[in-house]
């Protein structure tokens, strides 16, 4: 008896995804089913159209609830309650600080560049955004899959330099001028930083593109990811990304161009109302940006911390190593005394500038080296002798070491 011939398998329609599949990629399936009903000249446009109200509404929204999480982290830290009086727990204070400052009167100097002055929190808010067009924010996740990818993100980034100078410059106050000089020596010193810790990573991939990135780490060896963190180099390399990050978004203990105590407010002394608002935005939207591309180079991206959590949606994994960094903002903020101006710049240019490029070296020495514990043994007791010896070499010049208080009798 002849066999009859098999018949051919169907593809699988949109209705047999796996539920777990179908959860990962929901927002991918929700922006195609949206633009579906339009004709199919217009649905790539409205894709990347869909794509941009969603970054555009959903990192403000991320930025209201960080600042009432910060407002209430710092009260715990100093022993007091935070925001309480605006909806249930404080959680509606951003409503209140938002209609504040659209009502707020915008007060420009009449001496000022009215051209200039306007633009400022206008490009930084805009090159801050940019960023996130690159970032894989999940699986199939990112709204512009460069080749070079990285590279867009730091030329994008150092646009906001021009912002801040701009705001310094058009506001015609001393105090907004030297805040803005101080926050472009301190964004150019560490951004030399920012960008040599990430060099390592490109080293490693061979790739620019931020998804090749993530897709090297989203590895696992007996349920461990292959995150770069866990490596000598990569461990190196986060911690000086880190500390980097910190310095360019002006954050504590690296808040100097905002030193209330010598600078009024820094470079946006002049800026009232909904003009400081952006500035303010652009401050927390440029640290979410930078923790994203923390967690993409270093931290694995969108991918699981275990094999075994792989089910879980990819968006939650970034979203939610993403939130972690900002936690650790907050934390050190509300634990670290700001730092003088010199301090600042030494550490910048004779700790970790050196450490960077050291770390380049060992990096290249890992992949020499090939498998095996001898290159995690050469290469961690390279990084630990120079962290000692240049330590220990800045402490005795008296150029780094321990504070002293002094206080009125």
């Amino acid at each position: 008896m002849q066999s009859q011939p098999k018949p051919p398998r169907q593809p699988k329609r949109e209705c047999e995804i796996p539920v777990i599949e179908k959860t990962d990629q929901l927002f991918v399936l929700l922006q195609h089913w949206l633009v579906s009903f339009l004709p199919a000249a217009m649905q790539p446009v409205a894709g990347v159209l869909l794509s941009v109200v969603a970054i555009v509404c959903i990192f403000p929204a991320l930025f209201a609830l960080t600042t009432v999480f910060e407002r209430k982290g710092l009260g715990r830290i100093q022993n007091r309650l935070g925001p309480n009086r605006v909806g249930p727990f404080g959680l509606l204070q951003p409503v209140a600080d938002g209609i504040k400052s659209l009502t707020k009167e915008d007060i420009v100097p009449l001496s000022a560049d009215a051209v200039v002055h306007y633009l400022a929190p206008v490009v930084l808010v805009v090159a801050v955004f940019m960023g996130f067009a690159v970032l894989p924010m999940g699986r199939k996740m990112v709204l512009v899959d460069l080749d070079a990818g990285l590279l867009f993100y730091f030329a994008m980034g150092a646009s906001t330099e021009l912002a801040v100078f701009m705001a310094g410059w058009s506001s015609r106050n001393k105090y907004s001028l030297l805040g803005a000089m101080r926050a472009v020596a301190q964004m150019i010193s560490y951004e030399v930083v920012l960008l040599l810790s990430s060099v390592t990573v490109v080293m490693m991939t061979g790739s620019l593109s931020l998804t090749k990135i993530v897709e090297a780490q989203n590895q696992y060896s007996w349920g461990l990811p292959h995150w770069f963190i866990f490596t000598p180099w990569g461990c190196a390399g986060f911690a000086m990304y880190a500390i980097a990050a910190t310095a360019e978004t002006n954050r504590s203990p690296f808040d100097l161009p905002e030193g209330e105590s010598e600078l009024v407010a820094g470079y946006h002394t002049e800026y009232s109302g909904f003009k400081f608002a952006l500035f303010f935005l652009g401050e927390y939207l440029a640290m979410f940006s930078i923790s994203g591309l923390g967690t993409t180079l270093f931290l694995g991206g969108w991918s699981a911390p275990l094999s075994s959590l792989t089910w879980v949606p990819s968006w939650i994994w970034f979203f939610t190593k993403l939130m972690l960094s900002i936690f650790v903002f907050i934390w050190m903020r509300g634990t670290l005394p700001r730092l003088r101006q010199d301090q600042l710049m030494n550490f910048a240019w004779k700790f970790i500038l050196p450490m960077c490029l050291l770390n380049l070296f060992v990096a290249g020495l890992w992949t020499y080296l090939g498998s095996g514990w001898l290159r995690w043994v050469i290469c961690s007791a390279i990084l630990i002798a120079a962290y000692a010896a240049m330590g220990w070499g800045e402490m005795r010049r008296g150029k780094i070491g321990p504070r002293s208080y002094r206080y009125a009798e």
